[in-house]
């Protein structure tokens, strides 16, 4: 989106152009109108000004066949006139903006104008000194001093407030630093070939120029706009700029036009690039984008609905919603934009379950304390209302005020985004590691759920090295490579032009690049498995190229998955025409009618032959895990020229040469991985275009089947046969009596891989929705990818369009990275639930303290500093160390979790309470008769300005012990006994709890009247670390306790049916309510919870009775904007009636399972 708007770009172009429009025959200017023509208009434009495409190739100074020269001085100054081929990224979110976003959670609002207010009155002296009517206001103990320290408490707050605000913005800072970091990783890696001074090289797309010759084929993604100059049978899916989803045949003399963005998906061939960067298509769009700012948010979610690969050109391997980097600016304006991921929707119900609760015994706080003010100072002691005693009771008020915000800002678990956000953004750096590129970010949560993956088999089970091993030539079955002595000359000489010829000329054999390793194959790997026969033959293919170029190949038929062959048409010297032909042996037999013999002369081939050499040779060869591939040839006389386009015709009456098998070699680490995923309770399923007993060959070698096991091996076919009705319709239920025995899917086409996905994932026959992940390579893959809950594409082997419509890239192709990237998602899911059992017991703890605290001593015990320091640093600091836990193969012994299952667990709810139980006990005991024990002054009933006491600061100094050793105790989730395992494993963890206890020392000794502490002696700082150390045994304690006796323990924060998949009506209408009422509400809502207060209690009780939540409660992500929902759910009368008013009637349990990433609004 770029930060240039056109028109500077153009003034700017125009200077240069005005210099340099002699040096090149055409300017900026021509080329751009030249792009915008289409079709045959396009063919006429050239013709007339330039006169064919060598024209204008010459008066680009560029060559068709050597390419540009590519001294540095020529590219400069391409780059100069012509742009250079980058986009520039949107300009990321300034600190300052980001620190304004932190300020507008409401928390912090309410915090900072307690805490202006409670300065303004400090600094308010009241007149006279008729203080002494005004009763217990004063409490006798202030002296001149302490009334001037007033202000202290309120700078505190704000103090603390802009600290939270500070390390928010700081965080969305770095994430977002981060994610460009790894943007432009992925941008620098994206290379393209080009053919410069005769030779192809790959460069990285942002080196293109205009006037390179550009080579295209299969899968590409074209980085910039051209024209054809050569090539065969080029199809685009130009879908993405044009929205026609029919693919685009290009040729020379009709359509010529290659536009930036689109897809090659069939055919090869080359371009001279004419526009890149900022003036291609793709630019074009993009700059209009950037350009109104408002309007580009509305234009941006139309782009991306038509197809999130239109804007991708120069960023290949942005995610599909146009980067995350963007997403995550607008996450905070626009909770709808991007869909929840599983972990996000439990969260923010959690969330929103607790601020509730919290704001109601905050609002009760504050009730019971002005009450009992009022009742004692003017029903008990009879005092008046006087005028100027009014200044000291809005103190009260306000210090009553500030109590009843502090249990609120201590309910309301604010650490919770960001111990999300850290586990997430630690994980996906650390799977860059382990070969795991994350493109979304909550693929990786996902993919800890999963419960099976579909792979490809080549490239990903195997090592996608092919060699022939076995081949079938002159009628003998050769068991190893045959000598070349023992094959006739004829058929030798046939088979390696068949060969040389009959694949892209790209594909290649190289020497090692180390003494003694293989040799190098480049391109497409069946082809160099076949070149590297003709190697093995001792001859070489080489020369047969040279004699035939490229371009003089007469006609291409491509391969594609339709074919499932590629032939090539010639032209010979006496003018008549042969076609070489190869492809999958049983596709192509069926179209030989000729062999060649031992004497390498053609016989007559019949059906029955065919059936014979099936089971002779094919089916032997294929059982031994070898893919099998026909060579064939056919003539034609030069009159009457075939009809080329008649392609039946054309493929038939072929001549068979021979016959090869490939041994593709299954990866050494496949098998464990895919033990280990059998264990973790993931299905793997192997999905291939091969034929079914090398399918099956395969699957047995790799363990994805077992002997004597009952599963089903189907091809394609047979499949499509088995799910179809007579209507020719798909049939959820048919597809669900087949897939759960489903382990090899063989001669699949690309629809079936989808259907399949599909079919699992709409399942209904399991309790638990099905979580499917699915690796491909192909751009034949890129639905069954987009479909899938997780779709990984391969870093090498991929085609741009796979990894467009993926979430992971493997950077390694490897199959076992795909556990890692299991490993990592269950990880994130434990660190999450960890910091939960931290955190909630801290505010179950702190607001049930300050509550209690303030009802019976009018002054809660914890101060409201304290509570922002327990609250912040400590939360913050423990999401930090949570969350960053390594992961460990233990991970992988249990089963998926599964979409419902809560994130509270019947444990973790027993940790929790169990907890939270010793630390109440030990804090009341110390509140009613710690001064006893420790023979110290009573803190309770202090006058309003008096200095800290011992007391309070005992109290406040054990709690936080008890935070930190209970912080160890949470390390540990399922209830085991050893809460050290590993913990040196974690040096971030043992660093941030020696921190939070070093600093507490600090506040405790020094923090003084701010921290409301006065310093304690070294043995009452003993008997609180050792009160803390009593968590540790507390916690072996509970651990004793088996959960399955407490049947009363809910669980918490679990997704229903319903709230699965949010409907689109839905999030419509929220859209409609959101901006305009947005900031309308703010103000109402504070005033519907006075009105509502008595109801929401009666719904917060029934919530916590029945242990789910309110429904509308998911629509929201943070606790912040969730609280604007209040307004809604107040309306109706009991919250039965509105989770029935939210399941609109089509959400019928299949609905809702259906998908909740990708359907439902980008």
């Amino acid at each position: 989106m770029g930060d240039m708007t056109n028109s500077d770009f153009y003034s700017k172009n125009q200077r240069n152009e005005a210099n340099h429009a002699g040096e090149f025959g055409c300017t900026l200017q021509e080329l751009r109108s030249l792009m915008e023509l289409r079709g045959t208009e396009a063919v006429v434009k050239i013709k007339e000004t330039y006169g064919e495409t060598e024209g204008l190739c010459r008066h680009l100074k560029t060559s068709p066949t050597e390419g540009l020269a590519g001294t540095a001085a020529d590219l400069e100054k391409r780059k100069l006139i012509f742009g250079k081929n980058f986009i520039p990224p949107k300009k990321p979110k300034t600190f300052i903006q980001l620190v304004w976003e932190a300020l507008q959670d409401v928390t912090l609002i309410i915090l900072e104008i307690a805490a202006i207010i409670s300065l303004g009155l400090s600094f308010y002296q009241p007149p006279g000194e008729g203080n002494e009517g005004c009763g217990t206001a004063t409490g006798g103990a202030e002296d001149e001093g302490e009334a001037e320290a007033g202000w202290i408490e309120g700078a505190a707050i704000l103090l603390s407030v802009i600290c939270v605000v500070l390390v928010t913005a700081f965080n969305d800072w770095s994430k977002e630093k981060q994610f460009r970091g790894l943007q432009s990783r992925i941008e620098q890696e994206q290379k393209f070939t080009v053919v410069r001074g005769g030779q192809v090289i790959q460069i990285p797309v942002a080196e293109i120029v205009v006037g390179d010759i550009a080579q295209v084929k299969y899968g590409d993604l074209l980085p910039a706009d051209g024209i054809f100059i050569q090539g065969n049978d080029l199809k685009i899916d130009e879908s993405s700029l044009t929205g026609e989803s029919d693919q685009v045949r290009k040729s020379v003399d009709k359509d010529p036009m290659l536009l930036s963005g689109t897809h090659v998906m069939e055919g090869s061939g080359r371009m001279l690039v004419t526009a890149v960067g900022v003036n291609s298509q793709t630019g074009i769009i993009f700059t209009l984008l950037g350009a109104g700012g408002e309007e580009e948010e509305k234009k941006d979610k139309k782009a991306k609905q038509q197809d999130g690969a239109a804007a991708m050109e120069m960023q290949p391997l942005k995610s599909a919603e146009g980067g995350e980097g963007d997403d995550k600016d607008k996450k905070k304006s626009n909770m709808h934009k991007k869909e929840k991921s599983v972990l996000q929707g439990k969260l923010t119900k959690l969330a929103v379950q607790i601020g509730k609760a919290g704001l109601v015994m905050s609002a009760i706080t504050v009730i019971i304390l002005v009450l009992y003010f009022a009742i004692d100072t003017f029903v008990v002691n009879k005092k008046q209302w006087l005028p100027e005693c009014t200044p000291i009771y809005v103190q009260y008020f306000v210090k009553f005020f500030i109590i009843g915000v502090t249990v609120l800002v201590v309910a309301v678990p604010e650490g919770l985004p960001l111990a999300v956000t850290i586990s997430l953004a630690y994980s996906v750096k650390k799977m860059m590691k382990d070969n795991n590129l994350v493109r979304h970010l909550d693929a990786c949560e996902t993919m800890g759920n999963a419960t099976a993956i579909c792979s490809d088999k080549t490239g990903t089970l195997t090592t996608n090295r092919m060699t022939v091993v076995q081949a079938y030539v002159g009628d003998v079955h050769y068991k190893e490579i045959p000598d070349p002595d023992s094959v006739p000359a004829k058929t030798l000489e046939l088979l390696v032009n068949a060969i040389a010829i009959n694949s892209a000329y790209t594909t290649k054999i190289l020497p090692p690049e180390k003494e003694g390793g293989l040799p190098r194959q480049v391109g497409n790997k069946t082809e160099c498995g076949l070149l590297g026969f003709v190697l093995d033959l001792k001859q070489d293919y080489e020369p047969v190229r040279s004699l035939i170029p490229e371009e003089k190949l007469y006609k291409v038929y491509t391969f594609n998955s339709v074919r499932k062959s590629m032939s090539t048409v010639i032209k010979m010297p006496d003018g008549s025409f042969r076609m070489y032909s190869k492809g999958a042996s049983e596709i192509v037999l069926k179209k030989c009618s000729r062999i060649l013999n031992a004497a390498g002369e053609p016989r007559v081939f019949r059906p029955r032959d065919r059936d014979e050499m099936v089971k002779k040779v094919i089916e032997p060869m294929a059982c031994d895990g070898l893919r099998t591939i026909c060579v064939a040839f056919r003539d034609f006389s030069s009159s009457p020229e075939p009809d080329w386009d008649n392609e039946n015709d054309i493929l038939s009456d072929l001549t068979c040469i021979c016959v090869v098998g490939i041994e593709d070699p299954v990866r050494p680490e496949v098998p464990e991985a895919i033990r280990k995923c059998q264990r973790a309770g993931i299905t793997v399923r192997m999905v291939t275009g091969d034929n079914i007993n090398t399918a099956r060959a395969i699957a047995i070698k790799c363990g994805i089947i077992h002997p004597g096991e009952d599963f089903l091996c189907l091809e394609g076919k047979e499949f499509n046969r088995r799910i179809r009705n007579e209507k020719g319709e798909i049939e959820q239920e048919r597809i669900d009596k087949i897939w759960p025995k489903l382990r090899v899917l063989a001669r699949s086409s690309p629809t079936d891989k989808h259907t399949l996905v599909k079919g699992i994932i709409d399942s209904t026959q399991v309790e638990q929705r099905q979580v499917v992940a699915v690796t491909g390579d192909g751009t034949n893959d890129g639905p069954a990818l987009k479909k899938a809950d997780v779709g990984f594409a391969m870093g090498i082997a991929g085609t741009d369009v796979a990894k467009e419509a993926s979430d992971i890239i493997l950077t390694d192709d490897n199959f076992s990275s795909i556990v890692k990237a299991v490993m990592w998602g269950r990880n994130v899911y434990d660190s999450i639930s960890k910091f939960l059992q931290f955190q909630l017991t801290v505010n179950i703890v702190a607001v049930i303290v300050a509550f209690t605290g303030a009802c019976i001593t009018q002054d809660s015990p914890l101060k409201a500093v304290q509570m922002l320091w327990v609250n912040l640093i400590m939360d913050t600091f423990a999401s930090l160390a949570l969350a960053t836990e390594p992961p460990t193969e233990a991970l992988l012994l249990r089963k998926p979790y599964g979409r419902n299952k809560p994130l509270i667990s019947r444990t973790m709810m027993k940790n929790i309470l169990g907890h939270a139980v010793y630390q109440l006990t030990l804090i009341f005991t110390l509140l009613f008769v710690g001064e006893k024990m420790f023979k110290i002054d009573s803190g309770r009933n202090a006058p309003l300005h008096s200095p800290p006491s011992e007391h309070y600061t005992i109290i406040f100094n054990t709690f936080v012990m008890m935070q930190l050793f209970n912080e160890i105790n949470a390390r540990k989730i399922h209830g085991e006994r050893n809460v050290f395992d590993g913990i040196f494993r974690n040096p971030i963890f043992c660093t941030i709890v020696l921190g939070t206890f070093a600093i507490q020392i600090v506040i405790v000794q020094f923090g003084g009247k701010p921290f409301s502490c006065s310093p304690l002696q070294l043995d009452q700082w003993m008997w609180c670390v050792f009160i803390g150390l009593g968590e540790l045994v507390w916690g072996q304690v509970i651990a004793t306790i088996p959960t399955s006796r407490l049947k009363f323990l809910k669980e918490a924060g679990r997704l229903t049916e319903k709230e699965e998949a949010p409907e689109e009506e839905l999030n419509e209408d929220v859209e409609e309510i959101d901006h305009a009422e947005r900031e309308l509400r703010r103000g109402q809502i504070l005033w519907f919870r006075g009105l509502n207060r008595i109801q929401t209690q009666i719904e917060v009780v029934n919530t916590f009775k029945s242990g789910t939540s309110f429904q509308g409660a998911l629509r929201r992500q943070s606790s912040v904007t969730s609280q604007t929902q209040d307004v809604t759910n107040i309306s109706s009368p009991s919250h039965v009636s509105l989770s029935n008013a939210l399941s609109s009637p089509t959400s019928t349990s299949a609905a809702a399972a259906g998908h909740p990433r990708r359907e439902g609004i980008p």
